[in-house]
């Protein structure tokens, strides 16, 4: 399968293997577990190596349409996590992030940048797995703040500074909270809790191949409105979201591996 897809494509349904409520300990950031030194750096090694070049250079190709003659792959890799299952589940002690992978901005020289996706593969072992359009994650992790990482809720394709005590959202494509707002790792996880924990395996939501985010109220509300204008409404709203979805699996794509 060598079409163009982006990160946000597997959100919907794959990112939401979750949930039953519970209690969230106040220490749930500290089991956030960075990479060695020794495992970033073979992160960074496995960026530069000609599969993952070939990777960028694919994704330069295919995303901005252009033959680069050379690509020049940063000395730095960044580490991103990708929101906790165990975490929205209320999972005591568990961090909000896991490791998912170290990101490379490999630059093109005609200018463009692409981000290459290295992950853990076996212990001490790690594989290029993809590589992007943009440089999203190396521009992001500039604006977090001392000990903070670099959090990823790939249903909203939101980016946050994970804290010890709280997380910022950074940059959102469906936004759940205002930028820059700090938010208790207590509120965040009520958050998502209710945004994701009706759409575990073997939900409703997902044998009926929902779309979108269920409304944290479940309770039916009588609006007094007819049937037929309530029905319409649904529609439409259900037309809008898949826009905002599809202007989302545009805005940003993957090469895979």
């Amino acid at each position: 399968m060598n079409r163009i897809c982006r990160k946000f494509s597997s959100c919907l349904v794959v990112a939401v293997a979750m949930l039953v409520p519970a209690a969230l300990p106040a220490t749930a950031s500290e089991g956030v577990v960075p990479p060695s030194d020794g495992d970033l750096a073979a992160a960074v090694r496995v960026a530069g190596q000609p599969g993952a070049i070939g990777l960028a250079k694919s994704n330069f190709r295919q995303v901005d349409r252009i033959e680069p003659r050379q690509i020049t792959v940063s000395d730095r890799g960044v580490p991103v996590y990708t929101l906790n299952p165990d975490f929205v589940r209320g999972t005591a002690g568990a961090p909000a992030g896991v490791l998912k992978a170290v990101a490379v901005t490999a630059t093109a020289d005609s200018g463009q940048k692409a981000t290459v996706q290295a992950m853990p593969e076996g212990q001490g072992t790690w594989v290029a797995a993809g590589a992007f359009s943009g440089n999203d994650e190396e521009t992001l992790s500039a604006r977090l703040r001392p000990g903070s990482v670099l959090l990823n809720e790939p249903q909203i394709n939101g980016w946050y500074d994970l804290g010890r005590n709280d997380v910022v959202l950074l940059q959102a494509s469906l936004p759940q909270s205002p930028v820059g707002k700090s938010a208790p790792l207590s509120e965040y996880q009520k958050a998502v809790h209710g945004r994701y924990a009706d759409k575990m395996p073997g939900s409703d939501y997902q044998r009926n191949q929902g779309i979108g985010f269920a409304q944290a109220d479940g309770q039916p509300v009588d609006s007094g409105l007819p049937v037929a204008i309530v029905a319409g409404l649904i529609a439409g709203g259900a037309a809008v979201l898949a826009l905002a979805v599809f202007v989302v699996w545009r805005k940003r794509r993957l090469t895979p591996r």
